[in-house]
Order: structure tokens, then sequence, then C-alpha cells
């Protein structure tokens, strides 16, 4: 297993099986888990590819080590999607979800991604995928989130359709379908910012950049924001080209992350090294 640090030691970059690495790691240790796996099928060359019905097999012992580092309040963001096969999509993902359950994992929340500016295409049965989904799992249903970090400036329209409240906009409203979500809108009055929603409108930013399933800063950056505290710590199992280390070094944590493929692993060592503007540490 070799090993980069920066100066500050706050990122450290293993070249080695996330399962090796992850032996030395002390248990409780990590904030927040982010990463994106290869996914069922894809990255042969690089990754071997992994077959759909051996995916979960594959992914527990991962799991397993991932919820032994993570603590007690900590977040577990997946990034994974579906592959279409024989004109139908296959269920590899909805079987790791009930395989993770299984283990002990809670399923608490998915996030839709949008690549608002995905390119436009269709095939014979379906149209091209703009969205990928982010699936959250924790340990514990007390998990630190600092919602706060993530507000939105309210739109415009929602400006106009405050600026007068009506007897109804007092009340607290229940929607008729009973789905147990209540809305008071005098609590909108005079906001300049709001909550978001679980739909993230990101652009891919793509580029030349190595491994070929790079995704955009500000998707992991939005992660690190709403489940980390400025000194916490996030982990990538499948740290790729080092998109999630750059961010934590934006934002003051600390990050640990694996990356097998010595290409990317050395791609992302100079793409840290460069944004920390500090001499790796072997």
């Amino acid at each position: 297993m070799k090993t980069a640090t920066f100066a500050d030691c706050r990122i450290t970059l293993h070249h080695a099986d996330c399962l090796d690495a992850m032996a030395h790691m002390r248990g409780d240790s990590v904030d927040l888990v982010f990463t994106s796996p290869p996914y069922a099928q894809q990255r042969k060359n690089t990754y071997g590819g992994i077959a759909p019905e051996k995916y979960a097999e594959w992914f527990l012992p991962i799991s397993d080590e991932l919820y032994r580092v993570l603590k007690p309040d900590g977040t577990f963001i997946l990034n994974i999607r579906e592959h279409s096969e024989n004109g139908q999509l296959n269920t590899y993902v909805l079987r790791l979800i009930l395989a993770l359950i299984e283990s002990g994992w809670r399923w608490t929340e998915e996030f839709i991604w949008y690549k608002k500016n995905a390119f436009p295409g269709k095939w014979p049965t379906r149209f091209r995928n703009a969205w990928e989904r982010l699936l959250q799992f924790n340990k514990s249903p007390d998990f630190y989130m600092d919602q706060d970090a993530v507000m939105i400036p309210r739109k415009e329209s929602t400006f106009r359709r405050y600026r007068q409240m009506y007897a109804n906009d007092h009340l607290l409203l229940r929607p008729a379908s009973g789905s147990g979500m209540t809305r008071k809108s005098v609590n909108f009055h005079g906001r300049e910012m709001v909550y978001p929603h679980n739909v993230l409108h990101l652009a891919v930013e793509n580029g030349n950049k190595p491994p070929p399933a790079v995704f955009p800063e500000s998707l992991p950056e939005w992660f690190v924001r709403l489940f980390t505290k400025e000194d916490g710590t996030v982990f990538d199992p499948f740290a790729g080209s080092g998109t999630v280390a750059v961010v934590c070094h934006r934002y003051g944590n600390r990050f640990i992350g694996c990356e097998i493929n010595e290409k990317y692993f050395d791609d992302a060592c100079q793409r840290v090294e460069k944004a920390c503007e500090q001499k790796m540490i072997f």
C-alpha cells in the first residue's frame, strides 16, 4: 500500500484496495463517507467490472467496514445508478439497498442529482439519462445535519407570492394526500433564504479529467457542507481523481481516500498537490 499525505496532514491518499486501507482505520472515526463505486458491468478495463447478480455480495464486506469506521452520528452517501439490460432496467441497485438494510444500515433519504446540462439523446425504447441517485444511509436516527449550511436564495416568484398574506396563509395546512407534510405560508413571509429540496440541479463538469465517470466538485461540496463540521473527517473508498479530496481541502475538512488504479491515484495526488500548493510526502 502506497500512501501520500500533504504537509498539513489533513489529506491522505492511499494507493490500495479500500478493504486493506480500512483495516488500519480506527472505528467511529469518520463523519461522512461520500463515494461513487464502479457500477455493475461498467469500467471493466479499469476495475474488472462486477456482475449485477454478484454486486451486493461484492459490496457488503466494504459496507461492513464503512459501518465500523463511521461515527454513530455520521452519514454514508452512495452515488450509484442502474443500467439498462436487454431492454429493461437492472435491479441490482434495489437489491443492494435491501442488502444494506438487512446488514444494519438505515436507509434515511434519497437525493437526485439532475444534470442540468446533460446532452440530449435517445435509444429505440428510452431517452438518455439526465440524473443519478445519491442514497443516504446512517447508523442511527440521530445523525449530524446542518440544514442551514445549504440554504438557497428565495426565488423572485416566491417573493411576489408572499408579499401579501391572506387568512389561510396563517394556518397550518395539511395536504389531502395524508403524507404528513405541513405548510404554514406565513413562515415564508420576508425570508431571504429558504431550505432546498432533495433534487440537486448541478452541471456536469467532465472535461478530460480521468477517470471516465467524474462528478462535479459541486456535488460532494453540497454534502460536505450539509453533513460535516469544519474539522470533520470525510472518507472516499473509491477516490478516483480526488474530487472529494479537493473539496475537503477547500472547506477545511480532513480527508482519507483510497484508489486502486495507479494512474488515477497519481492523477489524484497531482490534483490535490496543486489545490493545496504543498508537496506530497510518501
